[in-house]
């Protein structure tokens, strides 16, 4: 098994959350010298001109990060995505948070069932989110919640005027019941 590529793919699905040099041991049953010297490897293979990510240390959390040489080629994607209509996936992201928050990304991820931290990072660029603080549990991750702007781009007053669960179950409901009734009267 390439270790090296094991740990790639655990940095790529930790996201921002990072992964801690304890927690790569554990997954990779590694000493913290093994750990070590495989990091330096993996970096040291990153540094190479064709390759687009870095490996960088935020606190005590090892994390993939693109390279700052490219920043202006990463400027113009925001650019692009901020003016692309919103994916099935953006908008079900986006009312996860309305009516859950402030919310971290991990809790959207779970409501989902998948990652979603590229998709949070596009609504923050599209100003329909933002960071509101820091939850009070281990690791302080990111809240995020709805701005002004989601409120204007869904012509709504308030966070309180989306419609009411409930009221989104009720016509679901109703419409199954009339599709039934017709079809059991034939």
């Amino acid at each position: 098994m390439n270790k090296k590529a094991v740990l790639e793919g655990l940095l790529f699905l930790s996201g921002s959350e990072g992964l801690s040099l304890d927690t790569i041991c554990t997954i990779l049953e590694i000493t913290d010298k093994e750990a070590s010297e495989l990091i330096t490897t993996f970096t040291e293979e990153l540094k190479k001109e064709d390759r687009g990510l870095q490996l960088e240390y935020f606190g005590n959390h090892l994390k993939l990060t693109t390279k700052k040489e490219h920043k202006s080629y990463y400027e113009k994607l925001v650019e692009v995505e901020k003016n692309t209509e919103l994916s099935q996936a953006a908008l079900e992201t986006l009312a996860i948070i309305a009516y859950n928050e402030p919310l971290t990304r991990v809790a959207v991820d779970e409501i989902r069932g998948v990652n979603c931290g590229h998709l949070i990072r596009k609504l923050v660029s599209m100003d329909l989110i933002c960071e509101c603080g820091r939850a009070d549990t281990p690791g302080r991750p990111v809240l995020y919640k709805t701005t002004k702007e989601f409120l204007d781009h869904f012509g709504l007053a308030k966070i309180e005027d989306l419609p009411k669960i409930d009221e989104i179950e009720v016509e679901e409901q109703d419409e199954t019941d009339l599709f039934e009734t017709k079809y059991k009267e034939q």
